[in-house]
């Protein structure tokens, strides 16, 4: 990659300060495979956990954590386990897109299209979002540990520091 390139996508210096959120009526801790995934990778690029949370997939519980990490000094993203597929429960979507300042619609268009060069067509199936509440990076991804993986390596963390950075601006 160029120099004005890696500049560009430069970002904060200090950690990255991140809340961790796995929505599911069923996991806990214990079975949280995508959730600890995350907390591994972003632990791996120097990003600084401050919480971790399990909430079901209610859109009040959605929507009181994000007023709460938004008000909370210090997160500057939230990166969201589970409940973006397309079946009754899942309410992720409806919910976190309601409360965006500013969509990123590059984010799902990206994931979904690795994710069809991993799954085929079933890719059609996520409903992977990113956006912005205020300055507060919210970005969701399925609940598969592939599907985490494949989120966090190829697209939220390369880019992670570019994002806060011009939330931030």
């Amino acid at each position: 990659m160029s120099q004005s390139v890696e500049q560009h996508k430069s970002g904060p210096s200090e950690q990255i300060r991140i809340c961790v959120v796995t929505i599911s009526d069923t996991r806990t801790l214990a079975t949280d495979r995508g959730g600890v995934l995350i907390v591994e990778l972003a632990e791996q690029v120097g990003c600084q956990i401050v919480r971790r949370e399990i909430i079901p997939d209610e859109p009040e519980s959605i929507r009181n954590l994000l007023d709460s990490c938004g008000q909370e000094d210090g997160i500057q993203a939230v990166l969201m386990t589970g409940g973006t597929g397309i079946s009754n429960r899942d309410q992720t979507y409806e919910t976190v897109t309601q409360l965006f300042t500013r969509e990123i619609p590059g984010y799902g268009e990206l994931f979904r299209y690795l994710s069809y060069k991993e799954i085929g067509s079933a890719s059609i199936l996520s409903r992977a979002t990113a956006g912005l509440i205020q300055q507060l990076l919210v970005v969701t991804m399925p609940g598969s540990p592939a599907a985490v993986q494949l989120a966090m390596e190829q697209i939220i963390l390369p880019e992670l520091r570019h994002l806060v950075r011009e939330a931030n601006k």
